[in-house]
């Protein structure tokens, strides 16, 4: 199976990936660990967001500069919940994502009125030319806002956002017609922030999964009222055997 560029710039849904009932086992659960709430959101001083030279508080800065809840290592059991709802979902993801074998660990996100995640790039992560490779990420609401809080993606025709095509695609794993995406596609490089780009918004119903391409820009619009719950994730594509 080789990897094609239209996987890592799609976008696409999964309606009902997790139940009513799944939902609310999982606020149960999380409601346990968020009686310590400060520790992830007010008082964190990590994230799972990196740049290159910058450090952990540099890239929140950037990333949620009003700040969320982040909730890395969750309980066993909602991670069980939901690698379960990603199993139940594969011929799904595999019509419109079919290189993608594994999802890695879930996070944890909460943001209050004013937060939001300005728009990046995941990246093939964390080394294109490498296994495993990070193709997609997934997000599930499971608890709306009031107002606000919008996903959104963005897609753009510039050439700056391009660094090079895939060297030696059939040996890398990759179809004809592969271009990686330039390293540091986020707010703390100028030339992201001036590159023109076309936003596109939804406000999904809870339980239903967004898969956004790892060569797509993304983000979340502030939240102006309530709460907004989500747990997310990566899709990724282990090396084929031979």
């Amino acid at each position: 199976m080789t990897i094609h560029i239209a996987e890592t710039t799609g976008v696409g849904s999964i309606e009902n990936f997790l139940g009513s009932t799944e939902r609310l086992q999982l606020a149960a659960l999380m409601h346990n660990v968020l009686t310590d709430a400060d520790r992830f959101g007010d008082g964190r001083r990590t994230s799972i967001h990196e740049i290159p030279g910058h450090s952990h508080e540099q890239a929140m800065a950037v990333y949620e500069p009003a700040g969320r809840v982040e909730i890395p290592d969750i309980p066993q059991a909602a991670e069980k919940i939901l690698q379960d709802a990603f199993d139940r979902a594969r011929p799904a993801l595999a019509r419109i994502m079919p290189s993608i074998t594994v999802c890695r660990p879930w996070t944890y996100v909460e943001y209050g009125a004013g937060q939001h995640i300005t728009s990046h790039l995941d990246g093939i992560a964390p080394d294109p030319l490498t296994w495993p490779r990070q193709i997609a990420g997934i997000s599930v609401v499971v608890a709306q806002a009031d107002a606000g809080g919008d996903f959104y993606v963005e897609t753009a025709s510039s050439d700056r956002l391009w660094y090079r095509p895939a060297p030696d695609p059939e040996a890398n794993g990759y179809a004809e017609g592969m271009w990686l995406a330039h390293d540091g596609a986020d707010n703390s490089a100028a030339w992201f922030q001036q590159m023109p780009r076309t936003r596109w918004s939804v406000d999904p119903a809870p339980g239903t999964a967004l898969l956004y391409g790892s060569q797509l820009a993304h983000g979340t619009l502030p939240v102006t009222a309530g709460r907004c719950a989500k747990f997310i994730s990566w899709l990724a594509a282990d090396e084929p055997a031979r």
